[in-house]
């Protein structure tokens, strides 16, 4: 007995000085690239099984994830679209705003007239025609004949009328004729469309000097519109020695093509002068 316990004694002291001796090592950083050897095959195992796992994983996951992405997407696209559609109706409804409050003004400049504004709703599709349709009839009190206007100047005239809606005579239109008056060379004249839908001066006496950028208003005379609004200015000018009258071409102030609302002067009424003039005139 005494023999076994000794040896036990033994083994338990050999023990505890390897185990000691193992700390000490340990301490002093003497095991760690035993350490390092002992582990790097497992380190390794492990990094191929966890390479494996996230390749199966990524393969499990990735189509519902890109099914997910493309719905997203789709979702912001169709956003995208719907917030452009709202941006263009905001960015029109600003402009006829900015529109109907320059009319607005306008026609508080010239209390002595009285209006109503419309909208333009068609064009005449020939080419050598120049008309517009607005969205006012005779049901309010539109009348054939009655002037046109902006808050830029002069349109034209109503040329027909129904119930709803009327037609509009553009000042460009190769049938219309308007009596204008320019105010710096102190002359009346006259002013003619045409098939290209260009204006013109006419009947202006060779003696008079016109000069480009003069203003034209309307003469009253004529009994067909109110005397003093805009018509535009002068851009070029013609002289021909072997004839009786220059021509001048003219800039509207108005830009027909872009016409979305304009004002129709309901109190004045034009003046049928075709009784008073000659036979051969008429």
């Amino acid at each position: 007995m005494k023999l076994k316990f000794k040896i036990r004694n033994w083994q338990v002291g050999v023990i505890m000085l390897i185990f000691i001796g193992i700390i000490l090592m340990a301490a002093g950083g003497l095991l760690r690239p035993m350490l390092n050897q002992a582990i790097s095959p497992f380190v390794s195992i492990q990094g191929v099984f966890a390479e494996r796992f996230l390749g199966v994983y990524e393969l499990l996951t990735l189509p519902r994830d890109t099914t997910e992405l493309l719905e997203r997407n789709n979702e912001l696209e169709d956003e995208i679209a719907r917030l452009q559609t709202e941006n263009i109706q905001y960015k029109q409804q600003l402009r006829e705003a900015d529109i109907l409050y320059a009319l607005l003004d306008f026609a508080r400049e010239k209390p002595e007239n009285k209006y109503i504004a419309a909208s333009v709703i068609g064009r005449d599709p020939s080419p050598f025609l120049q008309y517009i349709i607005i969205d006012h009839g005779s049901d309010d009190g539109l009348q054939r004949g009655m002037p046109v206007v902006t808050n830029q100047g002069l349109v034209g005239r109503i040329d027909a009328v129904t119930a709803v809606a009327a037609r509009v005579q553009l000042i460009s239109d190769p049938d219309s004729t308007v009596n204008v008056w320019l105010a710096e060379s102190q002359t009346d004249a006259i002013l003619t469309g045409s098939v290209t839908a260009d204006l013109y001066l006419d009947m202006i006496s060779q003696e008079i000097n016109l000069s480009v950028g003069e203003i034209l208003f309307t003469s009253g005379l004529g009994g067909n519109y109110p005397k003093d609004i805009v018509i535009g200015e002068i851009t070029n000018v013609r002289k021909r020695e072997n004839e009786l009258f220059q021509i001048a071409s003219v800039q509207p102030s108005v830009d027909f093509d872009s016409l979305r609302a304009v004002l129709v002067i309901t109190n004045f009424r034009p003046t049928d002068l075709s009784p008073l003039e000659p036979e051969g005139t008429q």
